[in-house]
Formats: C-alpha cells, structure tokens, sequence
C-alpha cells in the first residue's frame, strides 16, 4: 500500500524550514496516488516560493547545512543564489533529505518574481507546467500579490494550448492528458529515465482533480469547446475548430510561445506584426505542429540546463543516486503491466464520490 502524506503531516513538515514563504505546494507520487508507485517509501516533491531568496537561503543554510553540496556549503547563500536565478528554471533543488521523521524530500526553491515570468510568459514552461497539474497548497499566496492571478493565467493557458494540439473530437481524457504533456512533451529526460507511462499515470488516478481544477477555466470557453458533464469519461467531446476560434486561442497564449510561433512561421526573427503573423497561422494546415515544435524547444531548453545544475546543486554523489533511481524506475515499468484506463477511471470516480468535500484537497483556481 503507498504512502500518502496527509496535509497535517505536510504542514508539519514546513517547521523544519525558514518561514516567510510567499507560496508552497507538494506534488508528485508523495502527495497524489499514481499508478504503479506503491514501494510505500515515495519521495515528497515540495516547492517554496519566496520574495528573498538569498536570505532564505541563509537561513536555510544555517539550520539545514547538510541539505546542501559541500561545495555550496563552502560558497555560502550568495553563490548559492546565483546558482539558482542564474541558470536553468531558476529553481533550486535540494534533493534525498530526509526530515526528521523520516520522510524523504526533495525541494525547490524559487521567487516569486521568477515564477510569476513563468506563469505569465511561460519562460521556461517548467513550474508553470507543474501547476498545470494538480497540487497540495501548504502556504497559500497572498491575494493582494500577483500570485494568484498568475496562478488562474497559466490554468487559462493550458487550455488554450491543449485546444489548439487536440482535434474536433477528442474524450475528457485526452484533453487533460493533453494539458499534463505540454511540459513532458520535449523534456530530455522522457527520452531516457522517465516512466513511458507518465503522463497516464498522472492524470488516471488524478482525473478527478483534474476536473475540479479546469472547471471555473472551461465555463470561460463554453462558445469554442463542448466538454459534457458526465460521469462516462469516454463520452465525445467537441470543439470549433475554425481559423476564427484558432486565432483566438493563439493570442491568448503566453509571449513566448507566441513568439516562438512567428519565429518558427517566418523563417528566422520576427521581422511581422504578431497579430498578423498568428491570424496567417491559425490558417495554415499545420498550425498544430508548428505549436508543437514551439513548445518543445521551450521545454528541451529548460528541462536540459535544469538537469545540468542539478549535479551543482545536489553535489555527484546524490545526483548518480537520484538520476540511477530514476533509470531504475523507468526499467521496472517497462516490466509492469500497463494501466487499464477504463479501470484506472472507474477507479478515480468511485474514490471520487466516496471522498466528502470537506475533505477534498484544496487547489489552485
């Protein structure tokens, strides 16, 4: 049986670190069941999201030392924080710590100014891809911050991207798969030492969250795309995909993309009026997969100098353990029995409508 972690466990866990937190949310096998994940030992992915992160990580440093590289240990929060804005994702992780109750973490630390770029601009598409999915919210943020309207922006973006990637037709499944790939899709590491599975194995046993989480988001679309309420999530859905309803999906995503689309249309810097450029797009043939190239290189690119800076951060002993327990992983799943989605859904829905809503977790929307 695996391992949940409950949120009084969660936020017990926060004590062990420097407050001040602008945001914080758990995901990942530790905070969210997933197929194939029951060794009863996974590990707890945590995000801190904070407006100083050099002084947190003084603090940090002086009460978890040994979270660290001996190197950074060494260098001191300033090279630390360098490290961390200075490359990658502008995350830092720190990962195999172990709290003082045992429990295995891995956690990263990032500002708030650099996760609102990503949320709105979609920079890096690495954390704004992670809350495109499901979370555990430990530390709400702060209403009167830009947070919490980045946070709904990014939501709205999803779907737009996912709109504009998935056909006429298409089931409720593949439409939040679709939304869970846009990060994976063009990440290095799917390639090699990623489950095959993972997408799946996140949004079937999710699905219902998943649900919760885009609904508010889809209410805002009802005239492009027709997602029926039911509980047969095989059931058909159906949206417009005429140039007219394209166009308006491709202005509402992020700059980058965007600008990658021109790029990527033209040949070589954008040289046109966007607004031009994305209406001449929306009714070329291949609108899809030019989106698609788009968005891949924004997650090679990130996905690759955040892998690089792992070995600094996590020092080369903790990233062969962590990269060799991945590869193991993937192996192992390549020998289990793949997931049934018809069983994996039915799973999800009964578990669904036994849980009381004073007890669902609560979610970004």
């Amino acid at each position: 049986m695996e391992k949940i972690i409950r949120m009084p466990q969660l936020r017990q866990l926060l004590g062990e670190f420097p407050g001040n937190m602008k945001f914080c949310f758990a995901y990942g096998s530790g905070a969210f069941r997933q197929h194939n994940n029951d060794d009863g030992n996974n590990m707890l992915d945590l995000v801190f999201v904070v407006r100083n992160a050099n002084k947190w990580h003084a603090e940090n440093l002086a009460r978890n030392p040994k979270h660290y590289s001996q190197l950074l240990r060494l260098l001191g929060p300033k090279a630390i924080t360098n490290v961390q804005e200075g490359s990658g994702a502008k995350v830092f992780y720190n990962t195999l710590v172990r709290s003082s109750e045992g429990q295995l973490i891995k956690y990263g630390v990032i500002s708030e100014v650099s996760l609102v770029e990503d949320l709105l601009d979609w920079n890096d598409l690495y954390m704004a891809g992670r809350l495109h999915k499901p979370v555990k919210v430990l530390v709400e943020p702060d209403q009167s911050s830009q947070l919490p309207t980045a946070l709904v922006q990014n939501l709205h973006s999803a779907v737009h991207a996912a709109l504009l990637l998935l056909p006429e037709y298409f089931t409720e499944v593949d439409f939040f798969r679709r939304i869970a790939s846009l990060s994976y899709d063009g990440d290095f590491r799917m390639i090699f030492g990623e489950n095959r599975d993972k997408i799946s194995n996140i949004v079937l046993p999710q699905l219902q969250h998943f649900k919760r989480l885009y609904e508010p988001i889809l209410k805002h679309l009802d005239n492009y795309v027709d997602i029926p309420k039911s509980d047969n999530t095989a059931v058909m859905c159906h949206q417009d995909v005429s140039p007219v309803t394209k166009v308006h999906h491709l202005n509402h995503l992020p700059r980058v993309p965007q600008v990658k689309l021109v790029r990527a249309w033209s040949h070589g810097p954008r040289s046109k009026d966007t607004e031009d450029c994305l209406r001449a797009i929306a009714h070329d043939p291949e609108c899809c997969e030019i989106l698609e190239r788009s968005l891949r290189k924004i997650v090679w690119r990130s996905s690759v100098t955040q892998s690089l800076k792992g070995i600094v951060t996590a020092g080369l002993v903790k990233s062969v353990r962590y990269s060799g327990a991945k590869i193991v992983k993937m192996l192992q799943s390549n020998q289990l029995p793949k997931p049934d989605p018809n069983k994996m859904i039915k799973i999800a829905e009964t578990v669904a409508k036994k849980t009381e809503p004073r007890n669902a977790e609560k979610r970004v929307e």
